[in-house]
């Protein structure tokens, strides 16, 4: 059994793109999508999902991409105690018809706990293993940059400035393409947008995703649970999915460029703030369900 979890952001376009890409794949008898609404959508709306999903779920406020992921993966558990939970964005779309076929040979090759897809943007990029920070230095130093981002951001002299300063860099600087994800990786950390956890995985944890965090940096807290309980992750480029990456956000803001930055810095300061207090305690969240 495939459950696919998708969380829903105002978007309904790309959600029903990517369920629809989802009813285009092999052994559909085998596979069943739970859509977890963060309370944006109309009664409309909520009728065409439901029509459109085996499980709808709506949550009653704007709980943030962790907390809203738990509550379909409960559900799936609960009801269809699935082989596989694939939880992705509501803006990937999966074109690989074989896609599940190609996952369950990974699973009875590596017996993973986490499997990442290579990830295709826009751009043509893979952002997949995703580069998460290693240690306490590093969380540290992105900590205090993204803290005098939101000080700068929240004074509208001071991002007048800093527009002025990135209009003269970004003159001078030339677009790196990225040139990871094109071998099979062991032991890395995977980029959220598209995650398949192993029943053995699921089994381990009262929550799939820490559930502390509303948005940003899900992927490291992921990635020390990997490193504290030897967790096996598994990235696999012959597995593709297409990402339509920030459409929520700008569904959310469209043209208010600072509102937009200031809430993206202000919720990635409290999540790396929370990764900070994990690593300095040095604790494993391995918790078991039964």
């Amino acid at each position: 059994m495939f459950c696919f979890i998708i969380l829903h952001y105002k978007n309904i376009a790309d959600t029903l793109e990517c369920l629809q890409s989802i009813r285009s794949l092999e052994f559909q008898e085998k596979i069943k999508v739970i859509v977890v609404d963060n309370n944006t959508t109309t009664i409309e709306e909520q009728k065409i999902l439901k029509q459109k999903s085996d499980i709808f779920i709506r949550m009653p406020s704007n709980v943030g991409f962790a907390q809203a992921n738990n509550q379909g993966c409960r559900k799936a558990i609960a009801k269809y105690h699935p082989n596989f939970l694939i939880v992705i964005n509501n803006d990937i779309v999966i074109y690989q018809k074989d896609f599940l076929k190609r996952l369950v040979e990974d699973d009875k090759k590596y017996s993973f706990d986490m499997l990442g897809p290579k990830i295709i943007t826009n751009g043509g990029d893979s952002v997949n293993p995703f580069p998460a920070y290693q240690n306490v230095k590093e969380i540290k130093k992105a900590y205090y940059k993204t803290k005098l981002l939101v000080l700068i951001y929240e004074h509208k002299s001071l991002f007048w400035l800093l527009k002025k300063y990135l209009r003269f860099k970004n003159r001078k600087k030339e677009y790196v393409h990225l040139k990871n994800g094109r071998k099979l990786q062991k032991n890395v950390a995977l980029h959220g947008c598209a995650i398949i956890f192993s029943k053995k995985y699921y089994k381990k944890y009262k929550e799939v995703f820490y559930p502390d965090t509303f948005l940003y940096h899900e992927e490291e807290f992921l990635d020390f649970r990997r490193k504290k309980d030897n967790l096996l992750t598994i990235y696999d480029p012959k597995l593709e999915v297409f990402h339509k990456e920030g459409a929520s956000l700008e569904s959310k803001f469209k043209e208010h460029i600072r509102e937009k930055n200031l809430f993206r810095y202000r919720e990635i300061q409290k999540s790396l703030k929370k990764l900070l207090n994990i690593y300095n305690k040095g604790e494993s969240e391995n918790e078991v369900e039964k």
